[in-house]
């Protein structure tokens, strides 16, 4: 849950001069006061609408069907298993050439090296004849990245079609030919099937073994509008990465979080909170871990807002950013608080 900080894509003026010879002009304060305040409206959206709809989601599913709650078991294991999942996340991603000038034929010099450590790319800079020793890259940062942006493109457009369906019902004119589908995945032979070899004849009384259902998914024509519309900001995203698009997905997994995670009760969403609080302060402010794998994670996980949109427009490149677990995390907390007083 990594705070509002500076870009995450680009890094800072200083980074950039450092590495290109250039220095990126200062933000204005007026761009500055644009982005924090932009990030605030959007962090505010998904937990009004968010609570609301967790409300209707409470009220009109069956006990059995409900989501899963958070137990007190499960918040207070949280920040743990998080710590865990940053850290690694952390330690993969450092495992690159961290020094960008070693490009190009340099490269084609590297001789590995077996030690206690594991392998490492020793490599001759060809000005100074200096022998610099990395850590050989295992897994390419870009491919992986690529397998994230897959993944989270599929994600995404599942949970922006959630999210703006019942927006966009109100937009169908009454005539409009809304077919009803299920999507069913059972588990089992043809033979346990309604109809098929085994199954009881009509009429006499007999039931046929029930298969275990994996997949039970119904859904109409407008669903189908709507994953249609979600795929072309997917595409967006996947193709290009903007920021309008990454804010999309973000906003969407993040009022899919406040409406369908919810707390059992107050005292588990008091020990969630100050679990959190403690990780919030140790890996963002105590250490560099949550930002560099938040500058590494290309993915939809954060909202970014352009501090220099007043002077680039949309290219823009100087990221503020806010991540999800901010919002999503104290946002079903005030949903819990609102399915309280509602009852």
């Amino acid at each position: 849950m990594d705070s509002a900080l500076s870009d995450p894509h680009n890094g800072s003026a200083e980074a950039g001069g450092a590495a290109n010879g250039t220095t990126r002009p200062p933000s204005t304060p007026e761009g500055i006061a644009l982005a924090y305040g932009s990030l605030l409206l959007m962090a505010l959206l998904p937990i009004f609408f968010g609570a609301l709809r967790s409300v209707r989601c409470a009220r009109g599913k069956n006990a059995s069907d409900m989501p899963e709650t958070i137990t007190s078991r499960d918040a207070a294991r949280f920040p743990i298993i998080a710590s865990c999942t940053l850290l690694g996340l952390y330690l993969f991603f450092k495992v690159y050439f961290p020094n960008k000038s070693y490009t190009g034929s340099v490269l084609k010099t590297w001789k590995t090296q077996k030690s206690k450590k594991g392998k490492t790319a020793v490599i001759q800079n060809p000005t100074t004849r200096d022998n610099h020793r990395f850590p050989l890259e295992i897994f390419s940062q870009e491919y992986i990245n690529l397998l994230l942006s897959m993944y989270f493109f599929v994600l995404g457009i599942l949970a922006l079609s959630h999210t703006i369906s019942p927006f966009m019902n109100k937009f169908f004119p009454a005539n409009f030919p809304n077919r009803q589908y299920q999507l069913l995945f059972t588990q089992g032979s043809g033979e346990n099937k309604e109809g098929g070899r085994g199954s009881p004849a009509p009429g006499s009384g007999l039931t046929r073994p029930l298969c275990p259902e994996i997949i039970n998914y119904e859904f109409d024509a407008k669903d189908l509008v709507c994953l249609g519309l979600s795929s072309i900001v997917g595409v967006w995203y996947l193709l290009r990465k903007h920021w309008i698009a990454n804010n999309l997905f973000g906003l969407a997994f993040s009022l899919n979080g406040v409406e369908l995670l919810h707390l059992n009760n107050v005292s588990t969403g008091c020990i969630l909170l100050g679990g959190l609080f403690i990780y919030d302060v140790f890996w963002v402010f105590g250490t560099n871990v949550m930002v560099t794998v938040a500058k590494s994670f290309e993915a939809p996980i954060k909202l970014v807002f352009p501090q220099d949109l007043l002077e680039k427009g949309l290219e823009a490149d100087n990221f503020a950013m806010l991540g999800l677990g901010d919002i999503v995390i104290p946002g079903i907390f005030i949903a819990l608080l609102l399915r309280f007083d509602i009852r």
